[in-house]
């Protein structure tokens, strides 16, 4: 049977199940993503874990989000994280070489992979034909340690792009289409195979730029054939042998289809606060801007910066906007500077920042209060920038550039000027001195733990009763940003789950803290709406609550990373069947739900009983066999433990 890209690569590492939607699948993993918002813990599991050194082909920790040095935290954990490299047998990004998901993809990437990352962005590398996955962190010391990877086969949904970009155009405006069509919940479910004759106008970065904002439609990730413009890209990285073709076999189908015209889009915006409030960049042209911020994972290519400085060249920028241009790597950096790209951006009144995730993840560059921020970063979430009452908007290079000028939002295409012409230099400067490779096999190294880096809190096994209060309700589509803030203030304690506890939900109820230290041993409940956890893979929104002694949510549907979460730290995920009825439940109504190891192991359907109303709503839970194992064991971690426990025994016997 003919094949598309997705299922070939699936099926290329299938270890069990089959390539049928909705069935679980587990799937060998070559190669692992950490970075060091959530590769210090990552590296705490692999330490409980007690496995030597990794069992991947390739594994790289990365140091691009927490840079900002105020006090010795940050510093600590960077040189936990070499450490723990040295140790284990990682590749070490060090502080200041940038972003991991375009170095990932300049000096690793190989096409026919697989990639497992502690970063929702990782699908980006989908971009090479590989096969790459955000994952909760546990999940990514699992697969460090040599274990499958389970997830429910997706449906593939095929976008054949045709017609190609027209001036003032690019690649954001393409994913941003996406967003406009289906919003930051269409992708749940899902894999995105991006193919047809439109793919020729898109260069291996263009194509990065929307596999990696694939995340924000919620897709398990996004894929495009590896071809001739993979194998370029790979040539100008000097790795050339890393280019292997894989192209959808002849009359490969797909789950679901549809068809963009690259030849009739125009700028796009997405307004606050969603990636999904997309509208024509012309419809709210005028509005005044405070900041224009030009980089970031989303946007990270050497032309990107390079059309934001031809389009300032020879110009300032308005006297009212913060022009911040944030590199992604110092490679890219090293190149601006080569080419004079870099002195056009500074000459315009450009403020330059490390090389690094920076503002995207609210480290530095917050934008004014209520004032609007243009961004090329991939989210706008209420308080992600570091400015709780913020406006941020999100894309691309060119509405960024156009608006600097003229300090109101801005069709791009209203300047007056001729598109600029990118051409890619025939050299590219490459610098590999800030990679260290792994130690080798065999030689000992000790954990550097600074003061800041706490042991992971023992989780205890699930009661077969659970009974609370809801200590918090909130709407659809609430994010992680909002579960578990980041920025410069919460990030630094990402190694110390008791402290950075006290950030949970602060964004959203400055209270919520304070309120569960009567109930951290009896237990409380969350009740959310729709597509609860959207956003970011940190665990630690997870794991936050888990230790405030949260044991279930109860939510319209949950994101799937998220989902994964709750279960890896036995907080027990139940779905609404009837979604009116989250309108019945009030903050401080105490729940009950008694039996609930039996009912869990006799089906997934679950009845919630309201003690203060004297109610019962009828639930389910969406979890798949090996997740009730980690729920009723407390966590993914005990459960690993009881069956090595288990293994010992038999052995001895």
């Amino acid at each position: 049977m003919a094949k598309n890209v997705t299922q070939l690569l699936i099926e290329s590492h299938l270890v069990e199940g089959h390539l049928r939607p909705g069935e679980e699948i587990s799937l060998k993993i070559d190669q692992t993503l950490t970075q060091d918002a959530t590769g210090t813990l990552v590296m705490l599991e692999f330490e409980a874990l007690g496995i030597p050194r990794v069992l991947t082909e390739l594994s790289v920790q990365y140091v691009d989000h927490n840079l900002l040095q105020e006090d010795f935290k940050n510093a600590d954990d960077h040189l936990f994280l070499l450490s723990a490299c040295r140790k284990f047998g990682l590749w070490y990004s060090r502080p200041g070489n940038g972003v991991s998901h375009p170095i990932h993809m300049e000096r690793f990437g190989v096409p026919g992979k697989t990639l497992l990352g502690s970063d929702s962005h990782t699908c980006a590398a989908g971009s090479l034909g590989m096969l790459a996955i955000g994952a909760g962190g546990l999940e990514v010391a699992m697969a460090m340690a040599g274990e499958p990877f389970s997830v429910i086969m997706p449906n593939v949904l095929g976008v054949k792009l045709v017609g190609e970009l027209p001036d003032w155009v690019s690649a954001k405006d393409v994913i941003l289409e996406m967003l406009r069509r289906h919003n930051v919940d269409g992708g749940i479910g899902k894999i995105i195979e991006y193919y047809g004759p439109g793919l020729k106008c898109l260069t291996a970065m263009d194509r990065h730029v929307i596999a990696n904002m694939g995340a924000e439609l919620g897709a398990t990730t996004s894929v495009f054939p590896a071809d001739d413009a993979v194998k370029k890209f790979l040539k100008s990285q000097g790795r050339d042998d890393a280019f292997r073709e894989i192209l959808a076999d002849k009359d490969a189908k797909y789950d679901e289809h549809e068809e963009i015209n690259l030849s009739t889009l125009e700028p796009l915006i997405a307004q606050p606060s969603s990636p999904g409030n997309v509208v024509p960049v012309r419809e709210v042209a005028g509005r005044e801007i405070y900041q224009s911020y030009i980089g970031s994972s989303a946007n990270p290519g050497l032309r990107d910066f390079a059309i934001a400085a031809m389009i300032v060249d020879g110009k300032q920028v308005h006297e009212r906007v913060s022009f911040d241009v944030n590199p992604t790597s110092r490679h890219i950096l090293e190149n601006m500077m080569a080419m004079g790209i870099l002195g056009k951006l500074i000459h315009a009144g450009a403020r330059l920042h490390q090389a690094g995730c920076g503002g995207c993840i609210g480290m530095g560059q917050a934008p004014a209060t209520g004032r609007i921020s243009l961004r090329t970063v991939p989210r706008n979430f209420p308080g992600r920038s570091g400015t709780k009452e913020d406006q941020v908007y999100l894309c691309s290079p060119e509405t960024a550039a156009a608006s600097a000028l003229t300090g109101v939002i801005t069709d791009p295409r209203t300047l007056g000027m001729a598109y600029p012409r990118y051409m890619a230099p025939k050299i590219v400067r490459l610098n590999t001195d800030m990679l260290i490779p792994p130690a080798m096999a065999g030689e000992s190294y000790a954990l550097e733990k600074g003061p800041n880096i706490k042991p992971l809190p023992q989780l205890e096994p699930m009661s077969n009763s659970l009974e609370g209060p809801v200590l918090l309700k909130v709407g659809d589509d609430i994010s992680t940003d909002e579960i578990m803030p980041a920025g410069a203030r919460v990030l630094p304690f990402r190694s110390n789950i008791p402290e950075i506890s006290r950030f949970v939900f602060s964004h959203i109820d400055e209270t919520y803290y304070e309120r569960t230290l009567d109930y951290h041993k009896q237990g409380s409940f969350i009740v959310g709406g729709a597509n609860y956890g959207q956003g970011s893979s940190r665990e630690h929104a997870a794991l936050g609550p888990r230790y405030l002694g949260v044991k279930a949510i109860i939510a319209k549907s949950f994101a799937r990373i998220h989902l994964q979460n709750l279960s890896n730290f036995g907080i027990l995920p139940l779905i609404f069947i009837n979604p009116e009825d989250w309108k019945m439940i009030s903050k401080g109504d105490k729940l009950s739900i008694p039996n609930v190891q039996d009912a869990i192991r006799k089906g997934n359907r679950i009845r919630v009983t309201n003690l203060t109303k004297d109610e019962t709503y009828d639930t389910a839970h969406p979890m798949t066999p090996y997740q009730v194992e980690m729920v009723l064991a407390g966590s993914l971690i005990n459960l690993v433990k009881q069956k090595k426990l288990k293994q010992t025994k038999n052995i001895k016997a």
